[in-house]
């Protein structure tokens, strides 16, 4: 027997799922680990090679992201690279824990989805409220 609607999906998508918690940071987790490859690891190579390189070279790295980019946006990159690095790693310990079995209850992964975000944008605050506080 033919089907009357042959454009329904024969499957559940997206488009019918609330959005929730655990699906942003599933997302999230995918983003920041993109963020932090792209973005981030060229920047670490960078600052590795020029404190090998001495004084001059490390001078050449301060000056792109302190006079270059003036500071603030240096900055910026340097704080949502904290933040996608707090966030990636407080989602693996949440996949941990569901690797093991716990933290399928829908209540229960919602919460650890947001004590994910929670800990991600705390841990960054405070991360660069002392990185302040020293400098």
């Amino acid at each position: 027997m033919a089907s009357r609607n042959p454009t329904r999906p024969l499957s559940p998508h997206l488009g019918i799922y609330r959005w929730g918690p655990h699906m942003l940071v599933s997302v999230i987790h995918r983003g920041t680990g993109v963020a932090m490859a792209c973005v981030g690891m060229p920047i670490l190579l960078w600052w590795l090679a020029a404190m090998a390189g001495g004084p001059e070279s490390y001078r050449g790295f301060e000056w792109f992201f302190t006079d270059l980019l003036g500071g603030a946006i240096g900055y910026l990159v340097g704080i949502g690279l904290t933040l996608a690095l707090f966030l990636h790693m407080g989602n693996g310990v949440r996949h941990l824990f569901l690797d093991a079995g716990a933290l399928f209850e829908l209540r229960r992964n919602k919460l650890s989805s947001l004590a994910v975000l929670a800990f991600g944008v705390t841990a960054t605050v405070v991360y660069w409220f002392f990185v302040g506080v020293v400098k």
